[in-house]
């Protein structure tokens, strides 16, 4: 069998690798900017299927089709996002004579109507949130948030991904919650219809693993807890769901299967639930027909390969176990390592990864290497770390051991994050829900307040110390080890840890003639010129502090690397402070850019499907008269 991956990244490498352990050709397809991507070498077979741009790519059925028809592939694997729950593309991959690894075409479209899929929870003895069924029409949506009462969720009748997702507190907030979220919905999904249903307040989000084949059997395996959260999707992962209930954990797992035996399913996928952490009560919330992100926590603790399972099952050959023959051994944790800024709300970042060093004794699940570029096209995640241990408490501590050791420089990402989360007592204590970092806000300085200003002293010590023989060289508490063509400082903080930094100083030759360590940032002056170096401390980027905001009083700006998708206003137009002007993607996806205040639209700078960079001018103000700043 030759498999093409119809994806990219972390999961083509996956799949990939499982299909080599068993004996299976690969096929990569990749848009221009993956031409050099690890997943693109490590297959049998590449082939080119567009542009930067996911519609002409990685989103075109027809080409995917074409790369299969001329590689001689004999099956699809989806990978998960982008085509994978797409019925259209399930059919035509089997109208193609090929192979679909994934459940058939009319489960995944009855699942996909997030509608469809709670009638039939409904009909499989699976408790539902009351809610309302879709609709286009604002009153239709209003009357159902009187009916059942605030808070209310109002999110996308298709898709997920936390993709026209509004959470809406009283009636004077829903007229603008339903705007956006049928704009983000009919974007995303190409529909706008919506549902409203009751918000849980104190929610956990929880899911189970299922798996099925062609012959009627199905099992489950087993529960995960992933609800740290932020923009509704998911962080930090963990298998088994910790503190359940056993009448919960059992109705969780019983109803799941229930749920996919309606549907013959017959491949990997998952059900998805809300979890009232007061009460123990579940609600059905979506299943998912593909292979999770987060499936690596499973494999982890039941000693399964859930892409054999779903190639297995794809070619018609019943599951190898049942139910009874699951086993459930230890606990295991998987952060996702994101290209994001978590201390300015999880803004999306790219760049060149520079340095990477994994910890070893880990599971690094990962679509890039050093020298990787990390762009504005796909999603933000760089990485998966996952760790296991015997208990629970062992798995956590391993991760935060892990994420000490992990250097992973060049572009910021949140791993300073995960270690700060990772160190928070509901995380410790298994008791988190999706509220927790709406209540739990990261601390700006997770790390070392001090760290940069001693790297900096440490870096003329360590170019000192590559001149001399001596491999450790003495500065007032620092150990400083030259490496090239980096180098790096062994720090001690107050408690008594040694944290190594590594800082980038491949631009530069002389050694600063002095330091300016006030901020997170370090300045040094060489030659009469002031530059800002890199220093990265468990994983963190600190490079040079950037204004807030999008731009000056009188300009609104990218804030980084994006497309641009919506302009709606034009010059001459009057606008209010709060008003959007620009609407841009990255990372799939959508953020608004607005007016700080009243003014005119003076030069519109930009066009719909124009690629913009960080702090580049798209709109610019002429104030009110009176000086209000635009």
């Amino acid at each position: 069998m030759r498999i093409l991956v119809a994806n990219r990244g972390e999961i083509a490498r996956r799949v990939q690798r499982t299909a080599r352990r068993l004996g299976y050709e690969t096929v990569a397809v990749y848009a221009d900017p993956d031409a050099d991507a690890p997943f693109v070498r490590e297959a049998d077979v590449a082939v080119r299927i567009g542009p930067a741009s996911l519609a002409d790519s990685y989103l075109s059925v027809e080409r995917i089709l074409e790369a299969a028809k001329t590689s001689g592939a004999t099956s699809v694997h989806p990978g998960y996002g982008f085509l994978s729950e797409n019925a259209a593309f399930a059919r035509a991959v089997g109208e193609a004579g090929l192979v679909w690894v994934g459940p058939h075409a009319e489960a995944i479209e009855r699942m996909g109507s997030k509608i469809e899929a709670r009638r039939l929870a409904e009909t499989s003895g699976v408790p539902t949130i009351p809610g309302f069924d879709r609709s286009q029409d604002p009153k239709d949506l209003a009357d159902a948030a009187e009916r059942i009462g605030y808070p209310v969720l109002v999110k996308a009748a298709a898709g997920g991904g936390g993709k026209g997702i509004r959470i809406v507190h009283d009636a004077s907030g829903l007229a603008k919650a339903l705007e956006e979220a049928a704009r983000e919905s009919e974007r995303a999904f190409g529909d706008a219809a919506l549902i409203v249903e009751r918000y849980v307040e104190r929610a956990r989000h929880v899911e189970v693993q299922v798996v099925g084949d062609k012959h009627g059997n199905v099992v489950h395996l087993g529960t995960r807890e992933c609800s740290v959260q932020r923009r509704y999707q998911k962080l930090l992962e963990e298998a088994p769901a910790p503190n359940l209930p056993d009448a919960t954990r059992s109705g969780l797992c019983e109803t799941a299967c229930q749920l996919a035996a309606a549907i013959g399913y017959d491949s990997t996928g998952t059900v998805e639930y809300v979890v009232d952490d007061a009460t123990g009560q579940f609600f059905f919330l979506e299943m998912n027909t593909r292979l999770q992100v987060e499936h690596p926590v499973t494999e982890e603790i039941t000693g399964l390969d859930l892409v054999e399972l779903q190639l297995r099952s794809a070619v018609g050959d019943p599951l190898p176990l049942a139910q009874d023959d699951v086993r459930f051994t230890g606990h295991a944790f998987e952060a996702r390592i994101n290209a994001e800024d978590a201390t300015r709300g999880f803004l999306p970042q790219t760049g060149v990864v520079t340095h990477l060093r994994v910890p070893a004794g880990v599971r690094w699940e990962s679509g890039v290497e050093r020298g990787s570029a990390i762009t504005p096209h796909y999603d933000a995640m760089i990485a998966k770390l996952i760790t296991s241990g015997a208990e629970r408490g062992d798995a956590l501590r391993q991760l935060a051991r892990a994420l000490d050791a992990l250097i992973l420089g060049g572009v910021t990402n949140n791993a300073g994050f995960h270690r700060w989360l990772v160190a928070q007592s509901p995380v410790i204590e298994g008791c988190v829900t999706t509220r927790f970092l709406d209540e739990h806000e990261p601390p700006k300085d997770a790390y070392l307040a001090p760290a940069a200003a001693a790297a900096a002293h440490a870096w003329i010590a360590a170019r000192a110390a590559a001149r001399t023989s001596s491999v450790w060289s003495a500065l007032g508490g620092f150990r400083v080890t030259p490496h090239a063509p980096t180098r790096s400082v062994a720090l001690r903080d107050r408690h008594g840890d040694t944290h190594e930094i590594v800082f980038d100083d491949s631009t530069r030759t002389e050694a600063p003639s002095s330091v300016d360590a006030i901020t997170r940032s370090v300045a040094v002056n060489v030659a009469g010129h002031t530059h800002a170096f890199t220093v990265l401390s468990r994983s963190e980027r600190w490079a040079p502090s950037e204004a807030e905001g999008h731009g000056g009083a009188e300009a609104a700006s990218a804030p980084f690397p994006a497309v641009v998708t919506e302009i709606p206003v034009s010059p001459g137009d009057a606008v209010s402070a709060g008003d959007v002007v620009v609407v841009i993607e990255a990372m799939k996806m959508l953020h608004s850019l607005t007016a700080r205040g009243a003014g005119t639209v003076d030069e519109v700078r930009c066009a719909v499907g124009e690629s913009v960079e960080s702090k580049q001018v798209l709109v610019t103000f002429v104030p009110e008269e009176s000086g209000d700043p635009t």
